[in-house]
């Protein structure tokens, strides 16, 4: 087994509480809709707060990933922070023993934010996650939290 860690810093032309509120604690509602070719469909098991599992299944157009499994550890509405495990599925299983994901949420103005996004896994054998790999997930969140500022700029009263 191999630990690791990787980090991602990326900035919005949204506020940090619609940024939040939508990337964060309405993940499970706001992902199929706003990227449907790649979510098919969430279940939320609790109240969405620390504590609660969701799993989130994905379409083919994902593959080789058919769903994951997700823990959330820590949801803090005061510091914008998030932290979550995969339990089952994604790359758990695959190439991964484990893999956590922090996201911190910080203003820049009224209307601009930052999302710094900590993911800290362990690999299933002797091996180091290759770079290519790392991209890809780097990508992937890229991707998705970028889709959801499109959509909280096209739709100015969502998660306001």
């Amino acid at each position: 087994m191999v630990a690791g860690c990787c980090n991602l810093e990326l900035t919005f032309g949204v506020s940090v509480h619609r940024m939040w509120k939508a990337a964060a604690c309405e993940d499970h509602v706001m992902y199929p809709k706003i990227v449907p070719e790649y979510f098919a469909s969430v279940e939320l098991i609790g109240d969405g707060e620390a504590g609660s599992t969701k799993i989130f299944r994905f379409t083919p157009a994902a593959k080789p990933l058919s769903f994951v499994k997700d823990h959330v550890e820590v949801l803090d509405h005061a510091s914008h922070t998030l932290r979550y495990k995969t339990i089952e599925g994604g790359y758990v299983g695959l190439t991964l023993k484990s893999i956590t994901f922090e996201y911190r949420y910080e203003a820049l103005s009224d209307d601009a934010c930052a999302v710094k996004i900590k993911m800290e896994y362990d690999t299933l054998d002797d091996k180091p996650v290759g770079g290519e790999e790392v991209e890809k997930m780097k990508e992937g969140t890229a991707r998705l939290l970028k889709a959801v500022e499109g959509y909280l700029l096209a739709n100015p009263g969502a998660c306001a």
